[in-house]
């Protein structure tokens, strides 16, 4: 069929660059006043979709695709790089293609991951919160001072796109790099990096001075970084997260921070978005932001253009250059 008269369904609104190449190419249902759906109505759209584009705000699970089981849905071309929120095996199965938009956010995110990095030591929130208070009188040797961050031990959980682009910007501010990855990198990337590579996760978190994760959710990384795991961190040592919530266990980091045993955390992402730890707000050693790792409005165009690339490869009968399948999870 000609992707022309697909019946493509967009669960959020997206750039207008994107939407508007979407109507040229496609029969295509937008979401104008950006209202997440609600899991009957994704279902629904599920049930009268060809092609489903759902963003991580959409849980696409056996329910969903349930009802889209004995409907033309064939493929879920997903807005954005993470598919944890996708039941890509039940997908598989009833034969339908996942795709995803890999490779177009690692340098958004790795900023955001560098600004974290910085800030959190740097005591940066607590700083513009004075100012904004009116209150502050002005500089004295000992006010506001953080922790330093050039020479301290940097380490990287998940060396792909986004762990080595924050490993080029990391080693630029003078961070000694270290890395655990199921894969090690080949030495001449290493090497280029200045990278040491950690067989063991354990005993890298033990003598690290900063914790950042870049790995995606899936069974095997849920609360990776664990409460055992978090309990051999040095307490003088930070924590960045702008990968995924689930892969921190969250209550026991919460704890920690309250009780002074970890020094602070940089968190973009939470393990029950959008709810956040109650007991995380207004804690002056966390900086929170609202999942906003990736969020600039060229990344966001791009990943657009993944989504429609997918779309048009598949309707030309081709395999979709970024599906996802279940053995790569």
């Amino acid at each position: 069929m000609p992707y022309r008269k697909l019946k493509v369904v967009v669960t959020r609104k997206l750039p207008e660059p994107v939407e508007t190449r979407l109507r040229e190419l496609f029969d295509v249902e937008l979401n104008a006043d950006d209202r997440p759906l609600s899991p009957d109505e994704l279902a629904e759209a599920a049930g009268r979709a060809e092609v489903l584009v759902p963003t991580v705000t959409d849980r696409i699970d056996q329910k969903v695709l349930a009802h889209a089981g004995d409907t033309p849905l064939r493929l879920i071309a997903n807005y954005g790089a993470g598919v944890d929120h996708i039941d890509v095996h039940t997908a598989r199965e009833r034969g339908m293609l996942v795709t995803n938009t890999p490779g177009v956010l690692a340098e958004d995110t790795a900023d955001m991951t560098m600004a974290l990095i910085l800030a959190v030591p740097r005591r940066i929130p607590e700083g513009l919160a004075l100012m904004q208070s009116g209150k502050w009188g002005g500089w004295a040797p000992t006010a506001m001072t953080g922790k330093r961050v050039f020479g301290k031990r940097l380490g990287i959980v998940g060396m792909g796109h986004v762990g080595q682009a924050v490993a080029r910007r990391a080693g630029a501010f003078g961070l000694q790099l270290h890395y655990h990855d199921r894969q090690r990198l080949r030495e001449e990337t290493e090497e280029a990096l200045g990278l040491t590579w950690w067989e063991s996760l354990d005993q890298m978190l033990a003598r690290i001075d900063i914790l950042t994760i870049h790995v995606p959710h899936t069974p095997a990384t849920f609360h990776l970084i664990s409460a055992r795991r978090l309990k051999l961190m040095k307490p003088s040592a930070y924590i960045v997260n702008t990968a995924r919530g689930e892969i921190v266990d969250e209550n026991a980091l919460t704890r920690m921070l309250l009780k002074g045993e970890i020094a602070g955390a940089g968190l973009d992402v939470f393990e029950k978005e959008p709810a956040v730890n109650p007991r995380l707000l207004g804690l002056p050693n966390v900086v929170l932001l609202p999942h906003m790792g990736s969020a600039t409005e060229e990344g966001r165009i791009d990943m657009g253009e993944k989504v429609i690339l997918n779309i048009k490869t598949y309707a030309d009968g081709h395999r979709p250059p970024d599906q996802v399948l279940p053995a790569m999870l």
